[in-house]
Formats: structure tokens, sequence, C-alpha cells
């Protein structure tokens, strides 16, 4: 059989040779989907199938930061990038962020297989109202994303050793909304995987009013919602479109569901207390319910500039930072502003996104580490990079050809992450001992004091 060809359990591919490696493309991890039900196993079928070009992304509507626009519900296809297929090398399973928009295809994995020799799966996962969609009575509401997604590791499962991969030692990671599911899969069920990585990921994350649109109100949690709400939301969405029932809502065009005003977002929460996650995930790392596997996980050491760039567009005056401080702090608000004063930043934009960041972010994620921790072997990061706001740290192990930042940090970090994935440890201590994170800064790559650079002990 030649290089390019493998033998998969639904039949073979063919995929690229290029160079020092190859790129397999499109794949089908599962059946085209029925409308929010469980993802299936794709069929078998005949002859070669080539798979030199990627499938539809999952059904989405673009926004200010992304074109991607689709409107295909066959969209279950997986990416595999590999040095050899032959061998047994670790694995690393990428799930990308957003959880409204985004697809497999769009991170180019070629420098992070050949430099570390490791195999990489990148796949589609279905996002917004068609991943997290709910009605009363409607099983498995707010989790149809991540059943695609351990549809997609139970094929790794099955399929990873014809690229050359090893199905017993396979790490799962992900940005964002990609890392917060993997901190649902740690928690849920059984993981089909045995370790773990984690970019800013908002597990713990709640929303202070205004932190990120304008005009939000406060919200307990932005990665969770729970599935009775989710199914009242989804009854009153059913009302607005004009069905009293599922199988309405199921012969409606995907175009008609995209049109509904913010239907992607509105249905972004994953939910808990139906029978992937019995509870708030939260309430789970409090009590240790989480599976015991090696830990990589970090943040971006300016997380909210991106947010307050891309959501509050208009210039900002001092006076409309202490307003905000106002609404988001009320109990303290004088508090934080001396915590923060507008005057020791560049501008109110500035003082408002590094408030942010310390209180929304850099607080969850030393919370979630330190219980992870408790439990598993935990190694923390800071991304301090050229420009180092929310998920600026994913194309430094994603280079393309085009990329013109720190080489010498984009190589560090993935041979850290790819030794991780080899061997449980990215070569630092671990987080529990003295509570070490590694700053991933250009020439300055070493420990760094994240509780006193984000004032975690103002925000208790």
């Amino acid at each position: 059989m030649p290089s390019d060809v493998v033998e998969l359990d639904t039949g073979q591919v063919r995929g690229e040779q290029r160079d020092g490696h190859l790129r397999f493309q499109g794949i089908p991890y599962a059946a085209k989907p029925e409308r929010w039900k469980p993802p299936v196993k794709a069929a078998t079928w005949s002859g070669v199938r080539e798979a030199t070009k990627p499938g539809s992304p999952c059904p989405q509507v673009g926004s200010s930061y992304s074109e991607t626009r689709s409107t295909e519900e066959d969209c279950l296809f997986a990416n595999v990038t590999t040095p050899s297929t032959s061998g047994s090398k670790p694995v690393l399973v990428w799930v990308h962020g957003d959880g409204a928009i985004g697809a497999g295809h769009h991170f180019d994995a070629e420098r992070l297989a050949r430099q570390g020799d490791v195999v990489v799966v990148t796949f589609n996962y279905r996002m917004g109202v068609f991943g997290g969609f709910g009605l009363p009575g409607l099983a498995h509401s707010g989790e149809f994303g991540l059943l695609d997604q351990r549809a997609a590791l139970e094929w790794v499962q099955r399929n990873i050793a014809a690229f050359g991969g090893d199905p017993g030692n396979v790490t799962l990671f992900g940005v964002s909304f990609g890392a917060t599911a993997v901190s649902a899969h740690l928690i849920g069920q059984k993981p089909l995987f045995h370790r773990a990585i984690m970019h800013s990921s908002f597990t713990l994350v709640d929303v202070p009013k205004g932190a990120w649109f304008p005009d939000l109100e406060a919200l307990p949690s932005l990665a969770w919602r729970a599935v009775p709400e989710i199914q009242e939301v989804g009854a009153m969405i059913g009302e607005e479109l004009g069905c009293a029932d599922v199988e309405c809502l199921r012969r409606l065009p995907v175009e008609k569901l995209l049109d509904h005003p913010q239907i992607m977002n509105i249905f972004q929460p994953v939910g808990y207390g139906g029978e992937l996650l019995p509870k708030l995930p939260g309430e789970s790392l409090e009590a240790g319910e989480f599976a015991d596997v090696p830990i990589l996980a970090g943040s971006t050491r300016d997380e909210h500039t991106s947010f307050v760039e891309l959501f509050r567009p208009e210039p900002m005056s001092a006076e409309d930072y202490s307003r905000l401080v106002r609404e988001a702090f009320p109990d303290r608000a004088a508090e934080v502003e001396r915590g923060y004063p507008v005057s020791a930043y560049a501008s109110p934009k500035q003082a408002w996104a590094t408030l942010l960041t310390d209180r929304v972010w850099a607080r969850a994620t030393f919370r979630q580490n330190t219980l992870y921790a408790k439990k598993a072997p935990v190694y923390a990061f800071e991304f301090a990079g050229q420009d180092a706001r929310h998920s600026a740290d994913i194309e430094y192990l994603f280079p393309d050809g085009d990329f013109t930042k720190d080489r010498g940090l984009s190589d560090y970090m993935i041979k850290a992450w790819t030794d991780f994935a080899r061997t449980g440890t990215p070569g630092w201590p671990r987080f529990d001992e003295g509570q070490h994170v590694q700053s991933l800064a250009p020439g300055a790559i070493g420990p760094v004091d994240f509780a006193a650079e984000h004032k975690l002990a103002f925000w208790g």
C-alpha cells in the first residue's frame, strides 16, 4: 500500500505527501448528523477515498473577526497531519475555540507534527444552536457539541494507529471554548485521552456586568448553563420560529435557523445537569471529581484586551471608565478604582482591559489550576509574547508560512507541548511546587509571580 494511503475501519483514504510530512483532510469521523441527535459512526465506503481537501465547516454565520460561513450540516470531518504512517507516535487532538465559528482545517499542524514528531488531529463539531440547543424532553439538550467531540476521540482510538499514532498516548488540547470543552471531558465521562492541555479556558470564568458587551448583565458563568434553562430558552426560540415541537424545528432550513438574531451565541454555553455533566463543573472540580491525568494549562498575559477592543470600539473617557467600574463592582467601586487608577495606564481602555484580565481571567485560571493540582499533576504557563491577548499564543503552535513573530518562542512552545504529550511534563516544575507558573516571554522564559502580577490577593 502506498505511504499516502491508509486503511481505516470505514475504508481506505489517500492523503497528500508534503515536505517532511503527510496530510489527510476531510475524513468523516461520523456520519452526517441528524439535527439534535447524537452522532453515529460513518458508513463504510469502497475503493480509496481522496482525503486531500477539507470537509465543510459546520453551520455558522461568521462574525466581525471571521468570514467563515456555512449552511452544511454534513460537517463532522477530521484532519490528520503526521510525519509518517509508521511507528507509534504521541497523538495531539485539537479542539478549536469560539463555539459559534471555526473549523479544524483552519489550523496548520505541519510544524507542530514535524518538529515534535507527533500526530496531530483537528476536527469540526456542531456549534451554537446546532451543538448547544435544548427543548423540554429532548435527550442530550445542550450536549451535542460535546458528543461530537467524544465521537472524534472514539474515532482516534479506532484509527490513529493507521497514521503512525499511539492510541494509548493521546493528548486533548484546545483554546478558549475548546479548552473549556477539554475541562468538560476531564470532568464528565471516562476520558478517551491520557493528557490534557488548556489555553485560556473559561471553566470558572464569571461575567461582571458590562465586562463583555455593553449593558450585558452579570452572569454567574460564561461557559455553562443549566439544562432546564437551555430547554426553556429553546422553547421560547421555537415559538419565535413558529414551531411547537422539535420535529417542526428539524424540518426548518438551516438558513432560517441562522437568520434568527444571535442564535449561535445564545446556545454557546454547554449544558450541565444532564447526562455528560451531572453538576456545575466548578462544583465537580471542588469535589475532586475529574480524571487524574497530567494537565498543562494557562492563559495569556493580556487576555481581555481582545474583548475590550472588539466590543467597545468607541473612545473611552476616564468618566466612562469610572461608570463601568461602578456598574461592574458596585460594592467596591472606589476600592477598585484605587487599585486600578486610570492615571496608571496608557488609556482608560487599557485600565479596563487590565482590570478585567486580572479579575475575570487570571483569578479563574489560577483557581482552576489550584483545584486540578489537588489531584492531578498540573503544569502552568502564561503566554507573554508579542501581543499577548486572548488566543494570541495559538499561532505559535500552529504557525503558517506567513508567521513572522518570534520563531524561537514558537520552537520552544512546540518542543514543550510535544514533550508534554510524549512524557507528561513540559520541562518546568509543577504548579503545586511553589505554585510555579512558566512565563513564555521572548528572551525571558522562566518563572513569573502570576499572583502578584495579576493582583490576585486584591480580588480574593
